[in-house]
């Protein structure tokens, strides 16, 4: 499985996360979704924070394409965002 987890700062948080409506249901959607999420931190005003779950690799850059619009990354200033690969997990 890959895990995608990181944050975004942005320049307009609200309008951004309004933009990513789209993206978030069409992942959810996407053959090998397992998660996917992108929501407002509870203390930066600016910061935007990702997690996604997926099934592998293929799933991921299947579901990715060419990457996100111009007007999306228009709107991000920084990102520290990484992928994890691991083979096992515990439900808790």
């Amino acid at each position: 499985m890959l895990i995608v987890a990181g944050h975004l700062k942005v320049i307009d948080r609200d309008r951004y996360l309004a933009q990513c409506r789209e993206v978030v249901e069409l992942a959810r959607a996407a053959p090998g979704c397992l998660d996917f999420g992108i929501g407002p931190d509870l203390v930066d005003p600016d910061r935007v924070n990702v997690f996604e779950r997926w099934v592998g690799r293929a799933e991921v850059e299947a579901f990715r394409g060419a990457g996100t619009s111009g007007e999306l990354d228009g709107q991000i200033v920084g990102a520290d965002v990484r992928e994890f690969t691991y083979d096992s997990e515990t439900r808790l």
